[in-house]
């Protein structure tokens, strides 16, 4: 590909395809007018559930969902990245990467200039992201509606990449510097798995079988499933977390928040809030410790300015407090939460508000300069994504990333990309690896970052297609910068699930990239038929994969060295969980923790599943 003087391939955003979607249901009233059809061809273009442009960051679409039909060409390739002054005073702070939001979306993936855009026109920018959950737009509507979404996107068009690099405007700027009762009838029938079954049946599991039915040697037992309690509205309620502390897995619902033993699913504590919970941040401080967030009031017009603070250890409350006002178009409907050290950050388009997790205090509104943060990383890192002035609402988009500091909000470092890039995506903040993007020319880049923000190195996609699972699988940006599940980063390499090469089979592979140079490093093919996902690095290095299960075969997990090779076995799963493992959640993220390996649903519904009487799943737990 020809590129313009100077610079350097840019990468795209890969098009996502909903990891494990549900299949469609049967036949349902037509969807409402919100809805798009699903596209007859998959070159058709299919326009996102919320259409918008990257350069308008106040709003707070999600992202698009996975596979969706390509609009348009790619347009001109953007210029170098800009280069960081290194700051003299700024220390570099390699922390752990931080995972990103449990419910895994998808983007769409860039093609090459010559292809289509592989996604059905990009987010708004990003309107609020951090890590953890987001509002969740589709409050209300049976998940017939919803799934008729996720088919409109099913068939992320998109060609090969664009070149990465978005080629900075001007130098980035370094600156100085309790236990509950053990039941499961509150939050949900619990299937406790026995790893024996009588090996009778088809091989093939229904809801109400027992998962480990045939189970053989060597195969992983189901420990339990998780299903919505009853208390559950007939609606699309997302799932916020998992979080896990010690033995305790803990999820938020509706207007529960419950803690469950990892090794039994058994309830250990449960907490209710007022109203129902609408965001939550991706991963506690390092005493588990949380801050969420609930509704006002039960009302359509309800906000989201309700701040709980939580031991995820006991289950005790602590201080509560409602979100100060940014300003009086400052209306709380929507916004994201992540935590930094001892900060739980929440942002949306107005600004960010930090508040100190151990006693509420708040710590700043407010950072230097015009451009206010809309959305915010997790982990001791904190990467703020920031939305700057422009001339009008047909302006392309001026952004810029900062370090900052948790607890005072000062900046150590400013990266500016070029005029027209939005932050699409942060996949680590240690080492720092973002994906941009401009909706407008339908180009796309990834980036790695040096630790006092110089750019390192632009990714090199060359012509594959990627599938980076980011959000909510409907195809609506949820604000949060961290949550792509079809992503993992070491300390050297960037690990990225492809698109399915055709419609003929779905299997896939997973390219590991340079993070030194920008270079495919190698590529590993998924077994026949199959679809492989990157989930979470890997101690030591390398990455673990998820095989994602088929209707009659099912999942698995693997592990990747960081110098590539076949798939190592790490876990597998016994057949007649297949059926469970395959439709039984809605755009479900993964985690391997301690041994065990656990599935979530982005959300769930007690309305009408695939089969009569059963509903999506809330969880599923494998181990020995």
């Amino acid at each position: 590909m020809t590129q313009p003087p100077g610079q350097r391939p840019p990468q795209e955003d890969p098009g996502n395809e909903p990891k494990g979607a549900a299949p469609a249901p049967p036949p349902a009233p037509p969807a409402p007018p919100s809805v798009p059809p699903a596209p007859a061809t998959p070159s058709a273009p299919a326009a996102p559930p919320v259409s918008a442009a990257y350069g308008y960051p106040p709003q707070d679409p999600r992202q698009p969902g996975p596979y969706n039909a390509a609009p348009g060409p790619y347009g001109p390739q953007p210029g170098p990245y800009g280069q960081p002054q290194p700051n003299p005073y700024a220390q570099p702070n390699p922390y752990a990467q931080q995972q990103g939001p449990y419910g895994q979306q998808q983007y769409p993936y860039p093609g090459a200039p010559s292809q289509p855009w592989g996604a059905p026109g990009g987010p708004n920018g990003p309107g609020a992201n951090g890590a953890g959950g987001g509002r969740n737009p589709f409050k209300g509507r049976p998940l017939l509606v919803i799934a008729a979404a996720a088919a409109a996107v099913l068939v992320l068009g998109g060609a090969g990449w664009l070149a990465f690099g978005t080629g900075g405007d001007a130098k980035p700027v370094a600156h100085a510097t309790p236990a509950g009762s053990v039941t499961a009838s509150p939050s949900g029938g619990v299937f406790e798995g026995d790893g024996k079954g009588d090996g009778d049946g088809d091989g093939r599991s229904k809801p109400s079988d027992d998962p480990n039915r045939g189970r053989k040697p060597g195969e992983a037992k189901v420990l339990w499933t998780q299903k919505p309690g009853k208390d559950v509205p007939e609606a699309h309620n997302t799932v916020y977390g998992p979080w896990f502390v010690g033995d305790t897995v803990v999820t938020a619902l509706y207007k529960k928040v419950t803690g469950y033993s990892a090794a039994t699913g058994k309830q250990v504590w449960s907490l209710t809030m007022p109203q129902a919970v609408c965001g939550a941040p991706s991963a506690p401080t390092a005493d588990g410790k949380i801050v969420i967030a609930y509704q006002d009031s039960a009302a359509e017009t309800a906000q989201c300015d309700q701040l709980r603070e939580i031991d995820l250890k006991t289950g005790k409350g602590g201080w509560g407090k409602a979100v100060g006002k940014n300003g009086l178009f400052d209306i709380g409907l929507n916004f994201n939460m992540s935590i930094s050290g001892g900060t739980v950050a929440v942002s949306r388009s107005s600004g960010t508000n930090a508040y100190r997790v151990s006693d509420g205090k708040p710590l700043f509104d407010k950072i230097a300069g015009d451009c206010p943060p809309y959305a915010v990383t997790g982990g001791p890192v904190m990467i703020a994504a920031e939305n700057c002035p422009v001339a009008g609402v047909d302006s392309p988009a001026k952004q810029r990333i900062q370090r900052l500091d948790p607890v005072t909000g000062k900046a150590q470092w400013t990266f500016r990309p070029k005029t027209g890039y939005a932050v699409d995506k942060v996949y680590s903040t240690d080492p720092l690896v973002v994906s941009f993007k401009d909706d407008d020319k339908k180009t796309w880049s990834i980036a790695s970052f040096n630790a006092d923000g110089t750019e390192r190195a632009t990714m090199h996609g060359g012509s594959d297609k990627f599938a980076p699972h980011c959000g909510d699988g409907l195809g609506i940006d949820d604000g949060y910068l961290q949550n792509c599940g079809g992503v993992a980063v070491d300390a050297n390499t960037l690990y990225m699930a492809t698109a399915p090469a055709d419609s003929g089979s779905p299997a896939n592979a997973v390219v590991a990239f340079d993070l030194a140079t920008g270079k495919q490093k190698w590529k590993a093919p998924a077994p026949s038929g199959r679809v492989v996902s990157p989930f979470q690095r890997r101690d030591g290095g390398g990455a673990l994969v998820y095989e994602e299960a088929t209707y009659e075969k099912p999942g698995m997990v693997a592990s990747l060295a960081p110098g590539g090779g076949a798939f190592k076995p790490v876990q597998k799963h016994p057949d007649s969980a297949a059926y469970d493992e395959n439709t039984g959640f809605f755009s479900p993220s993964y985690d391997y923790v301690n041994g065990r390996f656990f599935v979530t649903g982005y959300s769930v519904t007690t309305a009408g599943h695939q089969v009569p009487g059963s509903t999506y799943l809330t969880m599923m737990a494998f181990g020995d």
